[in-house]
């Protein structure tokens, strides 16, 4: 029997070569098994005491000599299922982890007008928003959205704080908005919310990346009141 099955159960080459001598030979020396595996008698040693620990094979002394026999091929499917209740016990806490670990940084690229109102879209579960550089050419890329977009967002008194470069040719509901000079103006914006960022290039066709990570929603908070002070009323 090839090796390679017992292999997949997590046995090494070595391992496999003696455990199947040993259900062939029965109850054998390290000098049989030696012989019958082409293995040296002093690694034949340290391989049954592996898959002794393992209760792979087992030993009875006889004339004070020592006979290693295998253990009913049923112990390889108990082995399996003792490791899959172990890993069923821990795999909670794994999970915790893994997410922990996701939620503190994740990183979104998105293209084109969809990929932009799924931003928008999650902007709508927040308390407040904040805009740095907002752009007129957004009104020419999602000419109808925004309408629906202030809608809700004033249905759910979602503030919004706009710095921009440029005035608006139409007035923006729920929000306050302070310039800075013209001369400063670019496609550029910069959306903050939660604990998000979206870096918006506000071009044909419009790109957007989004980080979500605390710290640094924080600082680009930070950022923003320093401009927002800065910034005129009129």
């Amino acid at each position: 029997m090839d090796t390679k099955a017992l292999q997949q159960l997590g046995l090494t080459e070595t391992e496999s070569k003696v455990y199947l001598a040993l259900l062939e030979l029965g109850p054998s020396l390290a000098g049989q098994l030696s012989r019958k595996t082409g293995l040296h008698r002093r690694n034949i040693y340290d391989i049954t005491e592996r898959l002794i620990q393992k209760g792979i094979i087992g030993y009875i002394l006889k004339n004070n000599r020592r006979f290693f026999e295998a253990s009913s091929p049923e112990r390889l499917k108990e082995i399996i299922e003792e490791k899959q209740k172990s890993l069923s016990e821990i795999l909670p806490q794994l999970n915790e982890l893994y997410n922990q670990a996701k939620e503190k940084q994740e990183t979104n690229f998105y293209k084109g007008t969809e990929g932009l109102k799924t931003i928008f879209q999650d902007q709508l579960e927040s308390k407040e928003i904040l805009i740095l550089g907002a752009s007129s050419e957004a009104f020419e890329i999602l000419p109808f959205y925004f309408k629906w977009y202030d809608k809700d967002r004033v249905k759910r008194r979602i503030k919004t704080r706009i710095i921009a470069n440029k005035r608006f040719n139409k007035p923006i509901p729920l929000s306050e908005i302070r310039y800075l000079p013209e001369k400063y103006a670019n496609p550029l914006a910069i959306n903050i919310w939660n604990d998000k960022v979206a870096i918006i290039l506000w071009k044909a066709p419009p790109l957007a990346i989004v980080i979500k990570q605390q710290e640094i929603a924080d600082s680009y908070k930070k950022y923003f009141e320093l401009i927002w002070k800065m910034a005129k009323k009129n």
